[in-house]
């Protein structure tokens, strides 16, 4: 199995002379991709950490699109406001504001961290950032550098189970809801994501 180490080490070497890059860290729900990009920017310590859920639509959005309940499908993402931003920090001649998923509010948070004109390593993490369907398909040529974390849909059901009980769902609601949304995500994800040059496999925990 790869390790941790060596993602940073091929990042650090593809950043090179290049001034900045922009990387892409994908996978399904609960596949431990805002573990692994913590664990990375640790490791990176020039990057700056961009996660995809800043760019959820708000909820009465949602309501108002019917879409409340499949909430972190991919239609339930501002994508077009990404490829703007991810433009923006590929340019990297600016500050930029980012948003940021407030979870205990459920809700985006406009403008909540700012990527430095400094910062050399982008680490960009969601679940259809290499998703091959459009729009998000105008995202493919904006990543210099692309993740993606592989897992069994068996150990991704146990993970998403666990992570709604630990924020207070009841079991059956948890279980009609990874049923009904998580799960079928998830399968979306690893059936029609973009290869990448990074690949990791049926990890347990990330070391």
């Amino acid at each position: 199995m790869v390790d941790i180490a060596h993602v940073a080490s091929r990042i650090r070497a593809e950043a090179g002379e290049a001034g900045r890059i922009v990387v892409a860290i994908a996978g399904p729900p609960g596949a431990g991709k805002s573990e692994m990009s913590a664990r990375l920017a640790e490791l990176l310590p020039e990057s700056a950490l961009v996660p995809m859920d800043g760019f959820h639509f708000d909820n009465a959005v949602l309501a108002a699109m019917g879409l409340s309940d499949r909430k972190g499908a991919p239609e339930t993402f501002d994508c077009g406001g990404l490829e703007t931003i991810l433009r923006r920090l590929r340019a990297g001649d600016a500050d930029v504001a980012v948003p940021l998923f407030d979870r205990a509010a459920d809700l985006a948070r406009a403008g909540a961290a700012i990527v430095p004109a400094a910062t050399s390593i982008v680490l960009v993490e969601g679940n259809y950032l290499l998703l091959d369907r459009p729009p998000w398909t105008r995202l493919a040529p904006l990543f210099d550098l692309t993740v993606f974390i592989d897992v069994p849909l068996d150990q991704l059901e146990r993970r998403l189970l666990a992570r709604w009980a630990h924020h207070g769902r009841k079991p059956a609601a948890a279980r009609a809801w990874v049923a009904g949304n998580d799960l079928p995500n998830a399968r979306l994800v690893l059936a029609e994501s973009r290869p990448a040059d990074i690949v990791w496999c049926n990890h347990d925990r990330i070391t």
